[in-house]
């Protein structure tokens, strides 16, 4: 009987030892500031609560100026979930439909001329991406239109592959200002930023003035700040707090329908029958986690998001070359799986 009662407090003891072995969110974000491996501001929820919300380090390291939960870090590429919203929000205005053809808003290129919205939004367009011009300070929407007009043909028959492309999400920003009648900078902040109280996310624009705006920086802590001008693939700044916010009105339906939003973290079959692990601006999983990464200049940023349990890993950066960040989403993902 001792034996047994001592076996029984054994394995007792040993559960609860390795429980306590599970780090917390907040444990795994100070290892990586401390490491210098990461400067900026993170948010993670599990199971709809917050278990992290911290900033640390520099919006301006020439000044000191440190960074706190509101400063606005450039996000990148998750300026795309933005862009995809707004066209099915447009698609439930009976505005336009996804199987429309681009060429019926704007002019394209007649190498272009029977490509689909859908097949901007999946990245099998094959729409050349402007990889070359991200150089070009200044860099607008009509630069890399006119470049586009100066290729011959696309990369890829249509729906034959998915290639990642700015490009394809640059004509969805002109196609939502061609029928909505505004600015992609206006449609955002009336459909998505101000009714969700997103208080400091900005559509960029040479004008625009961000008050407590990060800096961007690389890995040797050397001005390297974001500089170009085009809308639809990226321009946006944000908090984690706001992306929150923006994850919540997808999970409640409050911008699409649930019908819409089902079909936005739906990944797309290829002509081949294969399927792409990409939806609408979200890359899938399974269908039970969907995510999208970004980076530019010295800004990185991760979104990430349990589709089933209301979870979600958002970390922003401006001193992006310095993040590991697959390996951030891994440690982070152990502490709240």
């Amino acid at each position: 009987m001792k034996t047994l009662i001592w076996n029984a407090f054994v394995g007792i003891s040993l559960i609860l030892q390795l429980t306590s072995c599970k780090q917390h969110p907040q444990d795994v974000v100070n290892k990586y500031y401390e490491k210098g491996e990461f400067n900026g501001s993170v948010l993670i929820v599990k199971n709809g609560r917050v278990v992290c919300d911290t900033a640390l380090g520099f919006r301006n390291i020439e000044k000191g100026l440190q960074l706190d939960k509101n400063t606005s870090f450039y996000i990148a590429s998750l300026s795309k979930a933005f862009t995809a919203a707004a066209i099915m929000i447009l698609q439930q205005k009976g505005l336009l439909k996804l199987d429309d053809k681009a060429s019926q808003f704007i002019e394209l290129p007649d190498y272009a001329e029977n490509i689909t919205i859908r097949q901007l939004l999946h990245h099998t367009s094959g729409i050349s991406d402007y990889e070359s011009l991200f150089s070009k300070k200044g860099l607008t929407n009509k630069d890399v239109i006119d470049w586009l007009f100066s290729l011959k043909n696309l990369d890829f028959i249509p729906d034959s592959r998915f290639k990642y492309s700015n490009s394809g999400y640059i004509i969805l920003s002109q196609i939502i200002e061609k029928v909505s009648g505004k600015s992609y900078r206006t449609l955002i902040n009336d459909q998505i930023i101000t009714p969700l109280k997103m208080n400091n996310t900005y559509v960029y624009e040479s004008s625009t003035i961000i008050q407590n705006k990060a800096l961007g920086y690389n890995q040797q802590k050397n001005p390297d700040d974001y500089s170009i001008l085009t809308t639809g693939d990226g321009g946006i700044y944000s908090t984690p707090e706001d992306l929150f916010k923006f994850d919540q009105a997808l999970r409640n339906y409050t911008l699409i329908s649930k019908e819409n939003t089902a079909l936005m973290f739906t990944p797309t079959k290829l002509s081949d029958g294969q399927v792409s692990n990409y939806g609408f601006a979200w890359f899938i999983e399974d269908e039970k986690t969907a995510m999208h990464t970004g980076g530019l200049n010295g800004f990185k940023a991760l979104f990430w998001r349990d589709l089933q349990h209301n979870s979600c890993i958002i970390a922003l950066t401006n001193q992006g070359e310095a993040f590991p960040l697959g390996n951030f989403l891994n440690d982070i993902k152990k502490t709240i799986q």
